[in-house]
């Protein structure tokens, strides 16, 4: 699994890649077949924004979020991409089963 994180008007340093790997890393334990991960963090007027597009076997996914905090929108970024890999799963499982 290969994560790009860049920044928009924001110097990503060495704690913020090191709190998206440990994030992104929790993504893997569900689905193994992740290829890459591209990660954009930007700051807003008055709130951080954090986006992310993964490419998996079949699907490329994408999630957006905001919070007052960059690690919160990293938080909840996380969990969009969470409930999204595991529908996909559940999706490949049940075609493969003919359900």
């Amino acid at each position: 699994m290969q994560i790009n994180i860049s920044g928009h008007h924001l110097e990503v340093t060495d704690a913020l890649r090191t709190y998206v790997g440990d994030k992104f890393s929790r993504l893997e334990r569900h689905f193994d077949q992740i290829t890459s991960i591209q990660v954009i963090l930007s700051p807003e007027p008055k709130t951080h924004k954090a986006e992310s597009t993964i490419h998996i076997s079949g699907a490329d996914l994408f999630a957006t979020a905001e919070a007052d905090d960059m690690y919160a929108a990293i938080d909840k970024l996380t969990d969009k991409l969470d409930r999204q890999i595991l529908k996909h799963k559940e999706k490949t499982v049940s075609h493969k089963h003919g359900h």
